[in-house]
């Protein structure tokens, strides 16, 4: 699956993910290979991926790992939506 997380600061991820955790309104929800197509409001909580995706130039200390080895990254909300293998995450 490919991932991209955009603020509006910058694109802070690009690449190949395994999984991706996001913070739904509904709750929390994962999305593995082969997802179905969703696009779906976040609210302030944690995005969690797992894979070695790029992470912007300057933006490294954004991210932790958690016990997993999945990368963190804390948002305040946005949106995500996922077709076809593709996960964009809106965060701010």
């Amino acid at each position: 699956m490919h991932l991209e997380i955009v603020t509006p600061e910058a694109q802070l991820v690009s690449g190949e993910v395994e999984s991706v955790t996001v913070p739904g309104v509904e709750g929390p929800f994962q999305m593995l290979n082969n997802h179905a197509a969703i696009v779906s409001l976040l609210t302030a909580g944690k995005v969690k991926f797992k894979g070695n995706p790029t992470i912007a130039e300057g933006f490294e200390k954004k991210f932790t790992k958690d016990a997993d080895g999945k990368w963190v990254l804390e948002i305040n909300g946005g949106t995500v939506e996922c077709n076809n293998n593709n996960i964009i995450v809106l965060a701010d």
